[in-house]
């Protein structure tokens, strides 16, 4: 029932032979991502002074906006994940969820400062980004080696943040160019996305019927994509894939916006607005150079960890903006921390769920648990926010400390472990004169009739 090719869902034994490259799909699809996140960058790094600074929204008025765009795309995620697995229409589902996104930026472009047309195009954007995140995540885990997927994930996740990092200056650039005319920023932006909408016709594959790491099937075969048994929903009668939706969502619920701790550091370090779109690109910059080793990393030691500590890392960061230090290193401390937890949590969890997947359920799994993370970070927006109002910015970072501390202890202990028994490595084979002739005949099959069977786990 459920994808056996890796042994050990949580760490696959390190793979033999010469190491592979990553497969091109993987880098075309990174291309469309970075190209796609210049373009969605740009506007998120200017959008919360032009929401809050420019147009006077209260922090609890900007975290319900971002907070309902982001819950918005719950039930799209779900939709666009069933619909692309059926048929494995992967790239038509994916290239509507980006085509959608480049328009948003039209609609940012005409509301002018009409509020509701604003969140009319926010929404719009979160909905494109919800459709096509699935199916793009299903390509990777479709198209590379299960024991490579770390990696794969870490490379895709590291082209991304270029963009994220090219972005937030692109969008400095032009303010400083147009002396503050954000409309130029969304004309940009549109144009960038439209661009990455062009590379995802061109240079993504339509069908992944071949196997990673093998030759392709012959042309006339392409059978239809596995039906699997059971809704959208089936793959929960798996325990390890179900705590993993569930940690998922409980660390989602302790994790504040990005926009919030940009808002935090501006409000602390009383710096020029006009600088506020370089904060982006401190965490970007360090997401960037952690990327492909932490996902490598988790490869070869287990993903279950590098998920963890990176969580620890963000908790450490919403420290630092408490702690009585310099103004310089609560900055370089909690963009980094920022970088570290982005590097160890975003790739590795999908890279983590992949192998607990059921056949032909890929898009559909992988969006049951991005959608289980959008609506707690939805609730955890919302009241974030409200507390900010309330009772002021430490109080609210104070209780985002403590839920996120008992978030992380849950997961701990939720979490699916990998086995115990570490890699098993046959002994070394001794010279042929040296070894008895009858004792090997029976040695052979005995071991794949006992031993294996245990092994195998249908978590």
């Amino acid at each position: 029932m459920y994808l056996a090719t890796t042994g050990r869902p949580d760490a696959p034994p390190a793979p033999s032979g010469v190491r592979r490259r990553v497969p091109g799909t993987v880098l075309a699809l990174g291309a469309v991502s970075l190209v796609t996140d210049v373009s969605s960058e740009m506007v998120t790094a200017v959008l919360p002074l032009y929401l809050v600074l420019g147009l006077g929204l209260s922090p609890l008025q900007f975290g319900l906006l971002d907070g309902l765009t982001t819950g918005a795309t719950a039930l799209v995620r779900l939709l666009g994940g069933a619909t692309a697995d059926r048929g494995g229409r992967h790239k038509q589902i994916g290239g509507l969820g980006y085509a959608l996104s480049a328009c948003s930026r039209l609609g940012l472009l005409l509301a002018g400062g009409a509020t509701g047309w604003i969140a009319t195009a926010l929404a719009a954007d979160r909905l494109g980004k919800g459709v096509r995140t699935a199916p793009r995540d299903a390509l990777i885990t479709l198209h590379s080696p299960p024991e490579d997927l770390g990696r794969a994930f870490g490379t895709h996740r590291a082209m991304d943040t270029t963009g994220a990092l090219l972005g937030p200056l692109a969008a400095f650039a032009l303010l400083w160019a147009t002396a503050d005319a954000y409309d130029a920023v969304f004309a940009v932006s549109f144009c960038v996305g439209s661009f990455g909408v062009l590379l995802w016709v061109l240079l993504v594959p339509g069908r992944a019927r071949e196997k990673a790491g093998t030759a392709p099937a012959p042309a006339p075969e392409a059978p239809a994509a596995p039906r699997a048994r059971g809704g959208l929903l089936a793959g929960l009668r798996s325990p390890a894939y179900r705590r993993i939706v569930l940690c998922a969502g409980l660390l989602g619920a302790a994790t504040i916006g990005d926009s919030f701790l940009y808002l935090l550091l501006q409000r602390r370090l009383a710096f020029d607005a006009t600088w506020f779109p370089f904060l982006p690109l401190g965490a970007a910059g360090v997401y960037l150079l952690l990327a492909v080793p932490a996902g490598r990393l988790a490869d070869r030691t287990g993903r279950r960890g590098p998920f963890l500590y990176g969580h620890g890392a963000l908790l450490l960061a919403y420290g630092l903006l408490l702690a009585p230090l310099p103004d310089a290193a609560v900055l370089l401390g909690v963009l980094a921390l920022l970088g570290v937890f982005y590097a160890t949590t975003d790739g590795v969890l999908m890279a983590l769920t992949g192998p607990h997947l059921t056949e032909g359920r890929q898009a559909g799994g992988l969006a049951v648990v991005q959608t289980a993370q959008a609506l707690a970070r939805l609730g955890a927006a919302v009241a974030f926010g409200a507390v900010w109002t309330a009772s002021g910015p430490e109080t609210a970072l104070v209780a985002a400390l403590l839920a996120l501390t008992a978030a992380l202890c849950c997961a701990a202990r939720l979490l699916p472990a990998p086995p115990r028994t570490g890699r098993r490595r046959k002994a070394p084979e001794l010279p042929e004169p040296h070894r008895p002739a009858p004792a090997s005949q029976p040695s052979q099959p005995s071991e794949p009739s006992t031993p294996s069977q245990p092994s195998e786990r249908t978590d």
